[in-house]
């Protein structure tokens, strides 16, 4: 009899191992990724959705919005003073002692015999123009030389002439007649005392003074 219980003892144990999930069947393994991705896998929907909603994290990314602008949460931004040098005119400096500047140039030189004003001091011209123009309170004498050559009446005749080519062209740029005053020196006031084509063509000028200075 025990022969013949044997086959149904074998039968009711493989029964109980397959009820208690004792099969060979391998376990899922659940993925702890942050992504929820499978690695080597494409990103799911979900892991999209968290990637988007930390990207909004604050200090996670660069703000690129304007100066005087919103930012994203809708908070108005400070607009900040650029750095940098700040021009001399700024701080209250006087401009025509910056010598970076054109105002800082005074002397328009002028070719043998002639009266006519070269293209080489058009921006100089046009810095004390724009400076005149800008504070009318403001006075400048142009004053007309000619070097040695020539008898005193002809150099003092050139001379005048010499500073009223920078005065027409002041006020042709804008200037007021009662801001500019043209004279002659003639040959009374040399820069250079030499006789040398060099020390006339330094006295062949003129030259624009401040009533200020």
């Amino acid at each position: 009899m025990k022969q013949s219980l044997l086959p149904l003892l074998l039968i009711v144990a493989l029964s109980g191992c397959e009820t208690l999930g004792l099969s060979d069947k391998s376990a899922s393994i659940e993925d702890r990724n942050a992504s929820g991705a499978q690695p080597g896998g494409p990103a799911t929907s979900a892991s999209k959705g968290s990637a988007a909603a930390t990207s909004g994290v604050a200090g996670s990314g660069v703000e690129t919005t304007g100066l005087g602008g919103s930012s994203v949460a809708g908070q108005p931004l400070d607009a900040k003073p650029l750095e940098g040098p700040v021009d001399a005119s700024m701080k209250g400096a006087d401009p025509r002692k910056d010598p970076a500047s054109p105002l800082s140039k005074r002397s328009i030189f002028f070719d043998y015999d002639s009266y006519t004003v070269r293209d080489e001091y058009r921006t100089v011209i046009e810095a004390h123009a724009a400076y005149l123009m800008t504070r009318r309170s403001a006075r400048a004498i142009l004053q007309g030389n000619a070097d040695s050559r020539g008898s005193r009446e002809y150099n003092l005749a050139l001379g005048q002439k010499r500073a009223e080519a920078v005065r027409k062209a002041l006020a042709v740029l804008g200037v007021q007649e009662e801001q500019i005053e043209a004279v002659s020196f003639g040959e009374e006031k040399p820069r250079a005392v030499g006789e040398s084509e060099q020390d006339f063509a330094e006295n062949r000028r003129a030259d624009i003074v401040y009533g200020d200075e």
